[in-house]
């Protein structure tokens, strides 16, 4: 049998646009994702839309939430080598992939919603069936994305991402570019939460499965290798 294939796509935003606070990649939501197809022996690449070095949110690396995979993996020389050399999206386009996940961090929703190369990266995986994931911010990604008859991908769909309530406990209300609840329910986005804030919570819509915050990482990697051997 051969083996599958993953995409993780991740941002190369380090720093808000008040030039206050650094921010990136939010480390767990791509550690324990690459970790779980590294087990299964799936193929993994990483890109981002640039290419480069994928920053990573300095407070990810905090003790509270710098669990035990990303701690392993922070200090694997190899592994930030990974994060420093990703490919640029734009040269895996004609690649195709068992499954697309949008690792999250604040930094993407500076380079996620816009960019037209992850657009179609994304619109190819959600119409050709196969798995189409993202997480927190990552979700981002998935905003302005039309599918070929037009609708926006997220239209009607059951999905969770960073909420409004969480941004003011992380303290960014006043640093993100916009509110991604709100953008989300404009797309006409069906919105799901956990039912206590900063807590895992995983939604899946067909082949489209979403994870609301850092603490989803584990459970949504669990969930899409669970899909993924279906």
């Amino acid at each position: 049998m051969s083996t599958l294939n993953i995409l993780i796509i991740a941002t190369n935003v380090n720093i808000y646009a008040s030039r206050h606070l650094k921010t990136g990649l939010w480390l767990s939501e791509l550690t324990h994702m690459y970790h779980a197809a590294k087990e299964k022996g799936y193929t993994i690449t990483i890109a981002s839309p640039k290419g480069g070095n994928v920053p990573v949110d300095p407070e990810s690396l905090k003790p509270l939430v710098f669990d035990k995979i990303s701690t392993a993996y922070w200090n694997d020389i190899s592994f930030r080598e990974l994060l420093n050399n990703s490919l640029r999206l734009s040269e895996v386009t004609n690649e195709v992939y068992d499954m697309v996940y949008l690792a999250g961090g604040h930094g993407t929703m500076y380079d996620f919603p816009d960019d037209a190369t992850l657009q179609s990266v994304v619109k190819k995986q959600y119409e050709s069936g196969k798995i189409l994931a993202a997480i927190c911010h990552g979700v981002g990604g998935l905003l302005n994305v039309r599918l070929s008859n037009g609708e926006y991908l997220i239209k009607g769909k059951s999905m969770t991402g960073f909420d409004w309530f969480e941004e003011t406990i992380a303290r960014r209300k006043k640093e993100v570019p916009f509110n991604l609840e709100a953008a989300l329910k404009e797309r006409g986005a069906v919105m799901k939460k956990a039912f206590i804030p900063m807590t895992s919570h995983v939604e899946t819509d067909g082949h489209l499965i979403t994870g609301q915050n850092p603490f989803s990482s584990k459970e949504m990697a669990k969930v899409v290798m669970r899909q993924l051997e279906k």
